[in-house]
């Protein structure tokens, strides 16, 4: 229950945090933080969460990350579903207070709250194919920098900086086509709430992910060398 607690608490924060700064931020284009901003907001949840619930849950805050994690040997599949639940379930929280946040200014207008997208609804225009490429390859970077960030045989202390440098990067190259998935709790949060076409796309959110995820983790283990 600790784990699970963790890991609400932790996909709760990186929500509020990384969407929190794209929806409330963009009220001010002229003083906003930009793609670099939300960028380094979604990597700096990551970062704090790290060093304050790593040593608890193992801070994954992604449901894709978890299947990574198992698939690379790391994570004991009775532990999977929970996890998940845990970062669906604290995702939605923190999408709700995001909303709350939100709507407390006159005028509100809920827009794309940050939700995740391909055609139309893509921040750059791009299609279904270029969301999928982008969301698995970017997923599957994610977890090979989380499994050897991780390893026993890595640098000791880093790995947290490591992985939300990782992600920070990782919406720098792909905020413009999908507005930055790699993460299905973190879709899903957002989705629920714009409904429409956001959940009607939500698919691709959750299938490319996990795709990357699961084919980064066989593939470390086959390269990794053999822990302490």
């Amino acid at each position: 229950m600790k784990k699970l607690v963790a890991e609400f608490i932790g996909t709760f924060w990186l929500v509020l945090g990384g969407c929190g700064s794209a929806v409330l931020a963009a009220a001010f284009p002229e003083l906003g933080i930009g793609f670099v901003g939300v960028s380094l907001a979604f990597g700096l949840t990551v970062v704090t969460m790290a060093y304050a619930i790593g040593h608890i849950s193992g801070c994954h805050l992604n449901p894709a990350v978890s299947l990574g994690l198992w698939a690379g040997g790391r994570f004991d599949t009775k532990e999977l579903v929970p996890y998940i639940v845990a970062q669906v379930l604290g995702g939605i929280a923190g999408a709700a207070v995001l909303y709350i946040i939100a709507s407390g200014k006159p005028g509100f207008e809920l827009g794309g709250f940050a939700a995740n997208g391909y055609g139309e609804n893509s921040p750059g225009g791009y299609g279904m194919l270029a969301a999928l490429v982008t969301e698995v390859v970017m997923t599957f970077i994610f977890l090979i920098i989380i499994l050897g960030a991780t390893h026993s045989k890595a640098p000791k202390g880093f790995a947290g900086l490591a992985i939300g440098l990782g992600l920070t990067l990782i919406h720098l190259i792909s905020i413009p086509v999908t507005n930055t998935s790699v993460n299905p709790a973190r879709s899903t949060s957002q989705a629920l709430f714009v409904g429409d076409w956001a959940l009607s796309q939500l698919w691709l959110f959750w299938v490319a992910p996990i795709a990357g995820a699961i084919l980064a983790g066989f593939i470390y283990k086959m390269i990794s060398p053999e822990e302490k």
